[in-house]
């Protein structure tokens, strides 16, 4: 008889809508979890829910929960000088006589570029088109640069659009911030917080280090399908139209509309047993709704 998984000590940097969703989820798999936010207001909130939270910059602090963490988890979005997180935790990593036994980098899918609406896989040829992703794919390698010289068990998360509760189309429908592009040929996928926690817990129960996984969902879709599928399930009016190089379109959805791929989770499935609670944007959405 196998025994039963030991209860999670989760040290999540980056006290984001992720890292709080994950941290969540260590505490009720009986485990326990630390954040770390600059905000003390976030603190604060994080605190409310049975979070323990501290700032990044208490290297004391940070040290004492490296020291007693079993699985360290990195959400912040690297910086122009590299991961905000490595830099902040290889003193205490250094330093401590026991190494946790998962290490989770949350990266993104933008490490691949534009494929022009062909498919990406782990092994695919990163060819990052943004900024943004130019550094994701620079904090992946720092991150297992790290992991091979010092033994530790470096796995990386590509992930695309999140969404869930309070962040997700139908929000946007509600409040009136909904706008629909259309761009002919462009694809993507998507993927539930829930499922990104879901497979984040199952690499932890099953380590590979230096791996990467793709954790999305099973459907790749134009976004104005996706938003007029919503619209019709909250009985509203699409919203309006607008084209890509309208002042309106902020720089980060821009960037968004840029590339079109479609991902395959099929490593994540085979590796560590993981299956999508939502396979496709449906699903999803039907789960926020309550239906």
């Amino acid at each position: 008889m196998s025994e039963a998984p030991a209860a999670p000590s989760l040290l999540v940097f980056g006290g984001g809508w992720l890292g709080r969703a994950a941290g969540l989820e260590a505490v009720r798999r009986g485990g326990r979890a630390v954040l770390t936010s600059r905000d003390p207001d976030r603190r604060a909130a994080l605190s409310a829910e049975g979070l323990a939270a501290i700032d990044p910059d208490d290297a004391a602090a940070l040290a004492d929960a490296v020291a007693s963490a079993s699985a360290i988890l990195i959400s912040a979005p690297p910086l122009a000088d590299g991961c905000p997180g490595l830099k902040a935790l290889s003193p205490a990593l250094a330093a401590t006589e026991v190494w946790p036994d998962w290490i989770g980098y949350v990266s993104s899918t933008a490490v691949y570029g534009d494929r022009a609406g062909g498919w990406a896989l782990e092994d695919s040829e990163l060819n990052a088109a943004s900024l943004e992703g130019a550094r994701r794919v620079r904090a992946e390698r720092d991150w297992l640069d790290a992991g091979q010289g010092r033994g530790l068990t470096v796995q990386l998360f590509r992930l695309p659009a999140l969404y869930g509760p309070g962040r997700s189309p139908l929000d946007r429908l509600r409040d009136g911030t909904a706008r629909i592009v259309r761009k002919p040929g462009q694809v993507f996928n998507r993927v539930h917080v829930d499922d990104v926690v879901s497979g984040l817990f199952g690499s932890m129960a099953r380590p590979r280090p230096g791996a990467a996984y793709i954790l999305c969902d099973d459907e790749p879709a134009p976004a104005d399908v996706v938003m007029e599928g919503a619209a019709r399930r909250l009985g509203l009016p699409l919203p309006p139209e607008i084209d890509l190089d309208d002042p309106s379109v902020s720089d980060a959805m821009r960037r968004f509309y840029l590339d079109s791929k479609r991902l395959s989770n099929a490593k994540a499935k085979a590796e560590l047993g993981w299956r999508p609670k939502y396979p496709s944007w449906r699903e999803g959405l039907e789960a926020l709704l309550g239906g």
